[in-house]
C-alpha cells in the first residue's frame, strides 16, 4: 500500500510545481488595435468587485439610502413641470409633461452620472493603479454599471407615474434597453476620451460639471425635437443624447414625431466615439502608473 501512496504524493508534488510554474505575461500592446479583451475578461470578477464596491460607497452611511435615486429626478421633473409645462407651457404632443421630461431626464441622470464616474475614476482610485496589475479599462467599465441601480429605481417610479396618468406601454417597450445601452456606451466612450486626459491635466473634473450642464440643455430633455428648425435638425442631431432620449421617449411612452435618422446618427456617432475611445485608453494607459 505504501507504492500508491508515494506515486500519490509524487503526482500531487509535480501537480503543485505544475501550478506553481504559471507565469502571467505583461507585455504593452503591439499595435494600434491591439486591445487585448481576452484579457480584460480574465479580470471581470474584478470588474464585479469594482461595480458593488461603487454602489456601496454611493449610499454609505447615507441616511435616505437608495432613496435619493428617485428624490432628485422626481424635484427636478416637479420644477421643470412648473416652469417649462405650466409657465412656458412647452407642447408634449399627447403625453403628458411631467411624463414626457420624467423619461428624459431619467436617462440623461444615468448618463450624467455614468460619464462622471468613468471620466474620474482612474485619479479617485490613483493607489490602487500605482499598485496592483489590471486591466485599466475595466474601471471606467465599473464606473459605467453602477449608476444602472439607481436607473432602475427611478424607472419603477416612471411606471407608477405612467400608471396614474392611464399609460401603458406598447410592445415598443422591449427596444428600451437598447436606448439605455446607447447611452451607457456613449458616456463609456467620452470617458475613454476623458479619463487619460484627466490623468495628466486635472482642469477635466472641474470642467466636467460644466460640460455636463451645458450638454443637458443641448439636448431634448426639457423640450421636444419639434422645436428645433427643420433645417437645422440634422446638426443638431449630431448630439448622440437626442437620438437616445428620443428612442427611449418613444420606445416606453409611445411618443409619437421620433426622429429616426436623429436615431442611427447617434448610433453611429457612438460606435465612431467608442472604438477611437477604446484605441486611445489603451495607447494612453501604459503611462498611467507613472503620471497618475
Amino acid at each position: 500500500m505504501a507504492q500508491p501512496d508515494a506515486e500519490k504524493a509524487q503526482g500531487g508534488g509535480a501537480s503543485h510545481s505544475k501550478a506553481c510554474s504559471r507565469v502571467t505575461e505583461i507585455r504593452p500592446s503591439a499595435g494600434l488595435f491591439d486591445l487585448d479583451l481576452a484579457e480584460f475578461w480574465r479580470f471581470r470578477e474584478l470588474l464585479v468587485t469594482l461595480t458593488v464596491r461603487d454602489i456601496q460607497i454611493l449610499y454609505k452611511q447615507a441616511a435616505l439610502g437608495a432613496a435619493w435615486a428617485v428624490i432628485q429626478p422626481i424635484f427636478a421633473v416637479a420644477i421643470l413641470s412648473v416652469v417649462f409645462g405650466r409657465v412656458v407651457k412647452l407642447s408634449s404632443g399627447t403625453t403628458p409633461y411631467p411624463l414626457f421630461a420624467f423619461a428624459a431626464m431619467l436617462l440623461w441622470t444615468y448618463f450624467a452620472e455614468a460619464l462622471r464616474r468613468s471620466a474620474t475614476m482612474m485619479v479617485n482610485d490613483a493607489e490602487l493603479i500605482r499598485k496592483v496589475y489590471f486591466p485599466r479599462l475595466v474601471m471606467p467599465i465599473a464606473g459605467v454599471i453602477a449608476p444602472l441601480l439607481d436607473f432602475v429605481l427611478g424607472l419603477v417610479v416612471l411606471i407608477i407615474l405612467m400608471a396614474w396618468y392611464s399609460i401603458a406601454p406598447g410592445w415598443r417597450i422591449i427596444l428600451a434597453p437598447a436606448f439605455v445601452l446607447m447611452a451607457g456606451l456613449l458616456a463609456l466612450s467620452v470617458g475613454l476620451w476623458l479619463g487619460p486626459i484627466n490623468v495628466r491635466f486635472r482642469d477635466i473634473k472641474h470642467t466636467l460639471p460644466f460640460l455636463i450642464q451645458v450638454w443637458m440643455f443641448a439636448s431634448p430633455v426639457i423640450y421636444p425635437l419639434s422645436l428645433v428648425p427643420d433645417n437645422l435638425k440634422w446638426i443638431y442631431s449630431l448630439n448622440p443624447m437626442v437620438g437616445a432620449i428620443e428612442g427611449f421617449r418613444w420606445a416606453v411612452l409611445g411618443f409619437e414625431g421620433v426622429s429616426f435618422l436623429a436615431i442611427l446618427i447617434g448610433a453611429a456617432l457612438t460606435a465612431a466615439l467608442l472604438c477611437g475611445g477604446l484605441v486611445f485608453f489603451r495607447r494612453m494607459e501604459r503611462t498611467f502608473a507613472d503620471t497618475i
